[in-house]
């Protein structure tokens, strides 16, 4: 078998594999859409709570100023303020547009990942597969005594079949 590590990676595995990591989320917020940065931006702006207070003072100097507290300001939005109904429902719409424009891009970036860690998982499982064949040869050249534990070695080395794996666990997951 050969490594797919580059020269020097196998010194430092971990270090490899931070930087491989951090090349794929970089290459992840390189492939988002202009919609996508857009969203993202205001979906940060707007979930903090500096936004939120924000929008008590807005709301609550507009009723001051539309409920008469204030003398001599003519209210421009009286009760039971239409206007600012109008806004803050237009407001809502437009922020749940963007929060879920940001958390689709976020379900996608999560499916790829996790595709991308079943099939290191399955290549992992087929190396080892391969790796447990060829010890049990070696131990069967060199007369070693695995009689022991034959079975369990020779149900590890055959090739799991992740479609009768799949199946077995979706019979035995709760519904949902």
């Amino acid at each position: 078998m050969q490594s797919s590590m580059p020269p020097g990676a196998a010194a430092n595995p971990t270090k490899h594999n931070i930087d491989a990591i951090a090349k794929l989320e970089h290459d992840a917020l390189e492939r988002r859409s202009p919609t996508e940065r857009a969203s993202e931006v205001i979906t940060r702006f707007v979930g903090n709570t500096t936004f939120l207070l924000a929008q008590m003072i807005l709301i609550s100097g507009w009723m001051l100023l539309n409920l008469r507290v204030i003398p001599g300001v003519a209210p421009f939005d009286p009760f039971p303020f239409g206007v600012l109904a109008l806004v803050v429902s237009a407001e809502s719409v437009f922020l749940t547009v963007f929060v879920l424009i940001s958390q689709s891009r976020m379900a996608r970036q999560s499916d790829r990942r996790s595709h991308l860690g079943l099939q290191v998982s399955m290549l992992s499982e087929q190396e080892l597969t391969t790796i447990l064949q060829m010890l049990q040869k070696l131990c069967q050249h060199m007369g070693v005594d695995v009689d022991s534990s034959k079975e369990e070695v020779r149900s590890f080395s055959k090739t799991t079949e992740i479609h009768k794996l799949a199946s077995e666990l979706e019979d035995k997951l709760p519904e949902k």
